[in-house]
């Protein structure tokens, strides 16, 4: 029997479920889309910048691809001029696919202390990067309403995951929400947020879909795109894939 446990564990490792992949390297499942493998064609293909009232930049995209400072290949960075001095909304990226419920995987490197981005969920929802900040609007937190553990952060210089379940919100037949918007987070492996409700969007029309509706709080049941946010910080994206779901339960976790 002690002998066959090593082999009954692999058995059991091949047959997880392909969501259960989680953390920095984790591959994509079958049947997901890779939005950026580090090369540029990736990046120009999937991407483009978000058309908000503060679009300074244009097209094609100025971030630039770089060396990964950490292993072999190439990641690109957020420090696009047009986001100098933390504009949010000047020259963010967006996906030009749009999801409604779907299975996020993202990687970051935070190259300087401070170092400031985030990844947006619909292009709504803002999940933070910011290093040196622990509070509701600090790392990997669901900005301004839920804190995260900030100890699971890898630190500067290093490369780290967040791997996300989301549901978007629900309407009722008259067009009013009636289910907000839901999420589970993991951070580089550990769950940070299980079933968190999303009340708004925050940060003004600057921020995304919907900011400039009743302070953020009139959501729309328009599909979004992934956006990563330029403010001028030198962060790092690579290995950015997701997958399409429909979750018909208001239940996020896995």
């Amino acid at each position: 029997m002690i002998k066959s446990f090593p082999l009954l564990l692999l058995a059991v490792l091949i047959n997880l479920p392909s969501w259960a992949q989680i953390g920095v390297g984790a591959e994509a499942p079958k049947g997901a889309d890779q939005l950026f493998n580090g090369k540029k064609r990736s990046l120009h293909k999937n991407w483009t910048y978000w058309e908000g009232p503060r679009l300074a930049a244009e097209l094609p995209i100025k971030w630039e691809i770089v060396p990964d400072p950490v292993d072999k290949g190439t990641a690109v960075s957020s420090n696009d001029p047009a986001g100098a001095g933390g504009k949010y909304g000047a020259a963010d990226i967006v996906s030009k696919q749009k999801f409604t419920d779907f299975r996020l995987h993202v990687e970051f490197l935070i190259k300087e202390e401070g170092g400031n981005s985030g990844v947006y969920l619909q292009n709504r929802y803002e999940i933070q990067i910011l290093d040196g900040d622990s509070t509701d609007h600090g790392m990997a937190a669901i900005i301004n309403e839920k804190a995260a553990p900030y100890r699971v952060y890898n630190g500067v210089g290093k490369w780290n995951a967040y791997d996300i379940r989301f549901r978007a919100a629900r309407f009722d037949d008259s067009g009013n929400l009636s289910e907000k918007a839901m999420t589970t987070i993991y951070f580089n492996g550990e769950k940070i947020h299980e079933n968190e409700s999303i009340s708004q969007v925050w940060g003004g029309a600057n921020s995304g879909l919907d900011g400039g509706r009743d302070g953020g709080k009139g959501i729309t049941n328009r599909p979004g795109g992934i956006k990563l946010q330029a403010e001028g910080h030198e962060v790092l994206f690579r290995n950015i894939w997701v997958q399409r779901l429909n979750l018909e339960e208001p239940d996020t976790d896995f």
